[in-house]
């Protein structure tokens, strides 16, 4: 299996993990406010990852190698940028999952794959050179996402442009995880983008919301989810996925998160889509699909 595969295989189980979420992030915010979710959510994948690199070397029966200062250097400024992005990210999707003008997690997981448009739109300023055939998948994508999103007379719901801007910070997240992680420790960098999103967060929950103990103990699974797996697992096989891979093809490969969104909503959650809003996401899955066909060069470089 050459690199470039395996990574495309980690960011598709990092797809369907981010999938799920959807139902958790909904659920924990039935109970607490969205920055007690996100600090809590944030705290919970630090410290896993913390107690993952102290076991790592016992685990693996391997001592680790010492780290370069440049790469030090590299896993913090890739850590603090990454996490103050992702703080952004994680509140307007948040906010647009909850409330009465609430998105549903079908839809959310559509809209935030909005990224597969800005990424390349994003990295021609950066000198990324994308393929026709991206564009094309894009262009396909784009359309799905608006019959899924914008209703008759071109409107659209409060939730959904929450978690629309969302979409641009979790473009730039790629962005900037694109030019740290071929330089960085990913598992690190990582570590230190959550414990960041957490005070960030934090500090808004303590002058914002008011900070309940049993209330964060009775959406403990939700957080749990989304802390361990969602941002300890997914977003960490991210950084390291990432280092093998281009960063438009990457956000295709994660907009599937949007398909396994409308299964979770649907099956944990009873959500349906009407049926313009189903060929939406039939567009961009066939979009996703066929940008994984490689062309003739591609072919011929293997």
């Amino acid at each position: 299996m050459t690199r470039k595969m395996r990574g495309n295989l980690m960011l598709l189980f990092t797809s369907f993990i981010w999938g799920a979420s959807f139902v958790a992030q909904i659920s924990g915010t039935k109970e607490i406010g969205v920055f007690t979710f996100n600090f809590s959510r944030n705290i919970v994948a630090g410290f896993s990852l913390l107690i993952l690199l102290q076991l790592w070397p016992y685990i693996m029966k391997n001592p680790i190698k010492k780290e370069t200062e440049g790469v030090k250097k590299y896993n913090i400024r890739g850590g603090i940028a990454c996490g103050i992005v992702l703080t952004m990210a994680m509140t307007f999707q948040q906010l647009g999952l909850t409330g009465p003008n609430a998105t549903t997690a079908g839809k959310a997981g559509f809209i935030t794959a909005l990224y597969i448009v800005l990424v390349p739109l994003t990295g021609i300023f950066i000198g990324k050179k994308i393929s026709l055939k991206t564009w094309f998948c894009v262009f396909l994508a784009t359309v799905g996402l608006y019959l899924l999103s914008i209703k008759q007379g071109f409107s659209i719901q409060i939730g959904d442009l929450m978690v629309l801007i969302s979409a641009f910070f979790y473009a730039l997240h790629i962005l900037i995880i694109d030019y740290f992680s071929p330089k960085a420790n990913g598992v690190k960098m990582s570590m230190i983008q959550f414990f960041v999103a957490a005070i960030l967060s934090g500090l808004v929950m303590l002058i914002v919301e008011d900070l309940v103990w049993a209330d964060i103990l009775s959406s403990a699974i939700p957080i749990l989810y989304a802390g361990m797996m969602s941002s300890a697992v997914g977003f960490t096989l991210q950084i390291v996925a990432q280092k093998d891979t281009e960063p438009t093809m990457a956000s295709l490969i994660l907009s599937l998160e949007s398909v396994f969104a409308v299964l979770a909503g649907a099956v944990i959650l009873g959500e349906r889509l009407s049926f313009r809003e189903a060929i939406g996401c039939l567009i961009m899955l066939i979009a996703i699909m066929l940008a994984q066909i490689p062309s003739k060069s591609e072919r011929a470089s293997t």
